[in-house]
């Protein structure tokens, strides 16, 4: 699903990432370690596409077979939008948006119509455990709510890659397990393949493979 090699990250005199190499398989769950600084995040925006690597001619970035680096303007937001899923650790949902329509807003940028953009969305919502929540604006939800109403967002344009950054750093820690658990079971209902980024020792310990990353560098 994901081969990059070599990908490292200036900023002026700041190396944030040194030549980082990593291999991701379909359907695998990968939790990325390591302390603040450490370069996490921006690996996370790289392989999300918010974010462009250095350009050296032993780079690459391969997702899905496809070549980031050649991608430019509308074909990359293109492939952001339709290949890609991002939980934030902030949420990031629309305050005066209710549930349903914070969930359908990437499917209406892809172009999908309203009527199928909602059917989807309250799919995935029941899926979810939020059915009875659609209409609720996010004020009106918890934080394990609002986090679960995220992941619908993340996935209602049936990405190949979903990416997670810190996704219950601000959830209680019984919130947090569930919100784990439904990680598992994203990658065996829908077939997902998950890079999450976590200082959550029990999050970590349930992906198939954690890696730790100390100064833009595996160890």
């Amino acid at each position: 699903m994901i081969q990059a090699k070599a990908l490292s990250k200036t900023y002026g005199d700041l190396h944030v990432l040194n030549g980082i190499d990593l291999e991701v398989n379909k359907k695998e769950i990968i939790a990325i370690t390591g302390p603040s600084g450490a370069g996490k995040t921006t690996l996370l925006n790289i392989l999300g596409t918010l974010d462009i690597a250095d350009k050296q001619a032993n780079s690459s970035l391969f997702i899905d077979g496809i070549d980031i680096f050649q991608l430019t303007g509308k074909s990359l937001a293109k492939f952001r939008n339709e290949q890609l899923g991002f939980v934030f650790q902030s949420h990031q949902l629309l305050p005066e948006f209710s549930a349903i329509e914070n969930v359908c807003i990437p499917a209406l940028i892809k172009k999908t119509s309203l009527k199928e953009a909602r059917r989807q969305g309250l799919e995935l919502l029941e899926f979810l455990g939020l059915s009875d929540r659609a209409e609720h604006k996010p004020s009106m939800l918890s934080g394990g709510e609002q986090q679960r109403v995220a992941v619908a967002r993340a996935l209602i344009n049936k990405p190949t890659l979903l990416l997670a950054d810190e996704p219950s750093g601000n959830l209680d820690s019984q919130t947090a397990m569930q919100l784990h658990k439904l990680f598992l079971s994203l990658r065996d209902n829908f077939d997902q393949t998950i890079v999450l980024v976590t200082h959550n020792k029990e999050l970590a310990a349930l992906s198939d493979r954690p890696l730790h990353l100390v100064d833009g560098q595996w160890h």
